[in-house]
């Protein structure tokens, strides 16, 4: 089997995973938007909130802002998560796919699909999450999404949804590196044959949005600081990395840690398991015979084509045909001939089970199933 005969296994086509990915996408910003409000004000540089734990910082909110204060801006994400995460699953799996026929090494594929999954993603979402962050921050003037989009717009301009662009980039590609190979390594440990398999995808999507989590946090102090700034003066990510250094030391690259792993965790466990349902229920497939990805660590490599094994026989295939030597005559000119093996279709290696065991020895042989030399054909002199 070569690269050319995977459009013949049972995996999801374009469609199904970017309809898959927008649903996941739209429902874990719903579910954990409220901890996402947290962790953006823990990293703000407000001198009010600046002391406040996640606990203090969630109670405050609600007291003082209002109820629905934590879930302010929630339609600014799923306008932007629903595409961004169709873009998003859909360019990494069909970048993943493509890769198998340009290198083997499996790193090296899940590193390059998750930066062009991550370039079309963050264009597409890159708005949506300043207007989030806008929405978000300590005594927002914003009461509505399309009052935030209208009054930064006129304010400070188109640039001003694409000022953390690069930041988020230089953020999101080794994020969305390390997420995916963190995923993918559980799932070739867990489930090397990529069935569909709840556990293993809530608790490598977990782990995968834990490490890319803790690693970035830097980075996404950062971005969140040329999010929610108003006056523009700062313009690019050495002079945003300057004013926090000044205003909160080194620990300020670290505002808002423990929030944005409780976060993350959380949020990419659902978001794996629900892109991996639907996908799953989507495709119509039984379960036995589904295939969530391009099989396992062997079978993603390029595989060549031509070889055949052939049927090895069975231990009552063995048993009929020591029966069968014990019953003919000996003078028999037929019982000289072995007993006809029943024909099958010679299967490739892709047919053959990857756990292929060979039939046990038999020691048990007799002295009278050695033939003499008159019964095997020679002569006697």
């Amino acid at each position: 089997m070569n690269i050319d005969d995977y459009e013949s296994l049972p995996t999801t086509s374009v469609a199904i995973n970017m309809t898959a990915g927008a649903i996941a996408g739209v429902l874990e910003h719903i579910v954990m938007y409220p901890m996402d409000s947290v962790k953006t004000r823990m990293q703000s540089l407000s001198p009010k909130t600046a002391k406040y734990n996640i606990t203090a910082t969630f109670k405050n909110m609600v007291k003082k802002e209002g109820l629905l204060r934590p879930i302010r801006g929630v339609t600014a994400v799923v306008a932007g998560a629903g595409p961004a995460h169709a873009l998003y699953f859909g360019s990494y799996e069909l970048s993943k796919e493509f890769m198998t026929k340009v290198t083997k090494n499996n790193h090296i594929n899940y590193v390059s699909s998750g930066v062009v999954a991550t370039l079309i993603h963050d264009a597409v979402s890159n708005p949506a999450e300043v207007i989030k962050q806008r929405m978000q921050m300590y005594n927002s003037p914003y009461r509505s999404v399309v009052a935030c989009l209208r009054g930064v717009y006129q304010t400070e301009g188109l640039r001003a949804f694409y000022r953390s662009y690069s930041t988020q980039l230089v953020m999101n590609i080794p994020n969305q590196t390390i997420h995916f190979s963190t995923y993918e390594l559980f799932q070739n440990v867990l489930n090397q044959e990529r069935k569909y398999n709840p556990p293993v995808h809530v608790i490598a999507g977990g782990a995968a949005g834990a490490c890319a989590a803790a690693v970035t946090t830097p980075l996404d102090v950062v971005k969140t600081l040329l999010n929610t700034q108003e006056t523009g003066l700062v313009k690019g990510m050495i002079e945003a990395m300057k004013k926090i250094y000044i205003m909160a030391g080194p620990k300020g690259f670290f505002k808002g840690l423990s929030a944005r792993v409780l976060y993350s965790m959380p949020a990419t466990a659902i978001c794996w398991s629900t892109y991996e349902f639907f996908k799953f229920y989507l495709c119509g497939i039984e379960r036995e015979q589904y295939k969530s990805s391009i099989v396992g660590k062997s079978t993603l490599q390029p595989r060549d084509k031509g070889y055949v094994v052939l049927p090895t026989t069975s231990n009552d295939e063995d048993s009929k045909l020591a029966d069968t030597k014990e019953t003919t005559s000996p003078q028999s000119p037929t019982s000289l001939q072995p007993p006809p093996v029943p024909s099958r279709p010679i299967k490739t290696v892709c047919e053959l089970s990857t756990s292929v065991t060979a039939p046990p020895l038999n020691l048990n042989t007799r002295h009278s199933d050695v033939k003499s030399p008159f019964e095997r054909g020679f002569p006697t002199t």
